[in-house]
């Protein structure tokens, strides 16, 4: 459902009503300690309490790993659940009036409001009713199959819910219509019945089927999926997709493994329900499946919310439709594992069994040994690309080597691409030592192909036109020289973002708490022509702007005491950008001994500032300059000469002062 943007006023009477102790003590035990709570984080693990929930403020903050925020923001973290969904809830727990921004949305979000909770209603009525028809004396084949093929405990079965749909064709719908009263429209709308397409009427989507309920991340019942009994195809039946389930943005069981995702750090997919409830039975509770479809991106991004580390583990079937399977979901998530945002491993089980069969004949300590050493998936891709080929035979070997190298040219990670050229090359040497140097060069030759230089030697003096045109110094032309003013500078400070990110970092948390700076460093900014180099900073930056300005005309800066309040307020609706600034609302002993020294400090971050941005247009103009043909662009090459050149001028102009005033940073 696309939620119409709320009201201004449902959120601000939200936060109002919403006590955020109230809040957070459902999740968390807190304790009275002086006039704030304190608890044991919910997001990460703590033997001692560090997390902080102030009632004055309405704000909560963990000294351990810097989560903060007011009630709404906790139920967004903790839930992994959207802004509106959350203000939403709260809005009907403290019986808050939901307004939308337009008077006309109004109805229209009451009626799909109205509608979802019937289909949760509906849902819900149907689980219970097939777990209870599973019990009867028509669903015993289904329990013998659960109990006797599966193996699995009445515990078990109840916690998943499972149950029976009996055979006739219209056993639900009379259940639900004649007689609870559900109005078939509703049922359709669920995903339960369909329309006769002769005579009218609706008959039963699931027909003497072993039920399955899928739930969402919050244990709601928002599908089926049906297993016959029979030999009926197919073998397994979804329900279709409603305005409550999308199977490619849903996982089975995320509900149940939420958890133990999070405590683990490591979530493993495996393809079937039956997989799944195996693994779950064995106390392997970290196990997810993907109900039968590629698994898509958004898939992979939901899981990836409660593992820090990013750690998945696809357990598919290893025979040729797991594979592909396998093959098909790296392909989805390929460039987050290029990227080393997720730690991507492939399981095979031996045997070409899948987790069920495994665990029926094994220990979970074998698993759990198995899915220790499971392969990263590059080691499971090479092992794929090289499996029945025959590298003795010219042909294999030259297909090997291009799927090697396409598999190679993606790795964004110089160690990690050094490694696995290194790792493939002993590969294709076939033992024989000698031949790997040759094998590197050959791969590394592919994957990073020289770059083109010109054939005909240029005069530099030709190309500037005459000996009238002053030449580049040597220092100006080779931008590594020992004797560069930018290379003397640079080297003996960190990276150059980690200390653009520590002062841009830096003057934002100063110009937030540190109200009387304020007016001081937009003076500096503009004065020099300064604008925030990285996303998250300049996002902030705009907001702080916006907030600081009412139809255009500046407020008074130092008076915004509620401007950290507002910001986060602000950024509810932002959680990548906010995740990567939350830090800077709130200041530690550190940061207050840094900020203490305020005047310099924003002197010294105005300069780093100055400084990398120098630097960044240094080396843009010398690489243009470079790259450019004198003979054939003469106006061009003299252009980027004049601008680079103008930018090292600079650089020496500020070689002492800057070097002096960064170490006010360090």
């Amino acid at each position: 459902m696309q939620i119409p943007r709320l009201h201004p006023d449902t959120i601000e009477e939200v936060k109002l009503r919403a006590d955020i102790v109230d809040v957070v003590s459902e999740y968390v035990v807190l304790r009275k300690r002086g006039k704030d709570f304190v608890g044991l984080c919910p997001f990460h693990d703590e033997k001692s309490p560090s997390f902080t929930v102030s009632q004055t403020k309405q704000m909560y903050y963990c000294f351990g790993c810097q989560a903060g925020g007011n009630a709404i923001k906790f139920v967004m973290e903790l839930g992994k659940r959207s802004f509106a969904d959350v203000v939403l809830d709260l809005a009907r727990r403290y019986q808050v009036p939901v307004q939308t921004l337009l008077p006309e949305q109004r109805q229209e979000l009451q009626r799909q409001l109205s509608l979802r909770e019937q289909l949760y209603e509906v849902l819900a009525t149907s689980a219970q009713f097939y777990q209870h028809a599973l019990r009867q004396s028509q669903g015993q084949k289904a329990l013998q199959y659960l109990q006797s093929n599966r193996q699995l405990k009445e515990e078990t079965i109840q916690q998943f819910g499972l149950g029976y749909a009996p055979a006739g064709w219209e056993t639900l719908y009379r259940y639900l219509v004649e007689d609870k009263h559900y109005p078939a429209e509703i049922l359709e709308k669920a995903g339960l019945i369909k329309p006769r397409k002769e005579g009218g009427g609706y008959y039963d989507v699931f027909r003497d089927r072993l039920m399955i309920p899928i739930r969402d991340v919050q244990g709601r019942v928002i599908a089926f999926g049906g297993r016959t009994l029979t030999d009926e195809q197919p073998k397994y039946l979804n329900s279709p997709e409603t305005e409550l389930f999308s199977k490619g943005k849903t996982l089975f069981a995320l509900d149940q493994a939420k958890g133990g995702i999070s405590q683990l750090d490591q979530a493993v997919v495996v393809e079937g329900y039956f997989d799944a409830i195996a693994l779950h039975a064995a106390g392997i509770n970290n196990a997810v499946a993907s109900l039968g479809t590629a698994l898509s991106l958004e898939q992979v991004r939901l899981i990836l919310r409660y593992t820090e580390s990013k750690q998945l583990v696809l357990n598919f079937d290893a025979d040729k439709a797991g594979t592909n399977a396998a093959e098909r979901a790296i392909g989805e998530i390929a460039e987050l594992a290029y990227k080393g945002e997720v730690q991507l491993k492939v399981l095979n089980l031996p045997d070409g069994k899948d987790a069920d069969e495994y665990l029926h004949k094994r220990s979970p300590e074998d698993y759990g040994e198995l899915l220790k050493n499971a392969p990263l998936w590059l080691d499971w891709q090479i092992q794929q690309i090289i499996q029945d080929r025959d590298l003795r035979q010219a042909t294999d070997f030259q297909q090997v080597t291009q799927q090697i190298v396409k598999l190679l040219k993606n790795i964004a990670n110089s160690d990690t691409r050094n490694y696995y050229v290194s790792y493939c090359a002993e590969i294709l040497s076939l033992g024989d030592t000698r031949l790997i140097p040759l094998r590197v060069e050959n791969l590394l030759t592919q994957i990073a192909p020289p770059p083109a230089t010109y054939s005909k030697p240029v005069s530099v003096r030709k190309a500037w036109g005459g000996s009238k045109s002053p030449l580049p110094s040597t220092d100006a032309i080779n931008p590594v020289s020992p004797n560069s003013v930018q290379t003397r500078l640079i080297a003996s400070l960190p990276t150059e973002r980690s200390l653009l990110e520590h002062a841009e970092a830096l003057l934002l948390r100063i110009y937030l708490h540190c109200p009387e700076q304020r007016q001081a460093i937009i003076d500096e900014l503009e004065e020099r022509d300064l604008q925030f180099s990285l996303s998250h900073h300049r996002f902030l930056w705009q907001q702080i702007l916006e907030i600081s300005s009412v139809d255009g005309e500046t407020i008074n800066l130092a008076s915004q005491s509620d401007l950290i309040s507002r910001l986060q307020d602000q950024f509810l609706e932002f959680g990548s950008e906010m995740g990567l600034i939350s830090h800077l609302f709130h200041v530690d002993e550190k940061n207050q001994k840094e900020i203490l020294r305020t005047p310099q400090v924003v002197q010294a971050a105005i300069a780093c500032m100055d400084l990398v941005m120098l630097e960044k247009r240094y080396r843009h103009f010398l690489e243009l300059w470079q790259q450019t043909d004198p003979e054939a662009e003469p106006e061009r090459y003299q252009s980027y000469y004049q601008a680079f050149y103008a930018e090292k001028i600079k650089l020496q102009k500020i070689d002492r002062q800057r070097l002096f005033s960064i170490t006010e940073l360090l």
